[in-house]
C-alpha cells in the first residue's frame, strides 16, 4: 500500500477514539467525530478512499512502527 499522507487531526482523533475504546468508554461523540473527519478528509483530498484513509491511521495508532535508533 502506498504511502498515505495522514493529517494529525486525524491521528489525534482515532488515538482519542482508540483509548477510550480500550478503556470500554467509546463515547458517540468521539467516535462520529473522528468518522466524520475520515470523511471529510477522503472528500477533500479524493486520492484516496475512506476506507483506506481509515486502515492507516488505525494501523499508525494500534501499531506503531519501533522507533529507529539514532546512528
Amino acid at each position: 500500500m502506498a504511502d498515505i499522507g495522514i493529517p494529525q487531526h486525524l491521528i489525534d482523533l482515532e488515538r482519542t477514539a482508540w483509548a477510550e475504546q480500550q478503556a470500554g468508554a467509546l463515547t458517540l461523540e468521539s467516535a462520529t467525530a473522528v468518522q466524520a473527519a475520515y470523511r471529510e478528509h477522503a472528500a477533500i483530498t479524493g486520492g484516496v478512499s475512506r476506507l483506506e484513509l481509515e486502515m492507516a491511521t488505525k494501523r499508525r495508532v494500534r501499531h506503531p512502527a519501533p522507533e529507529q535508533p539514532e546512528a
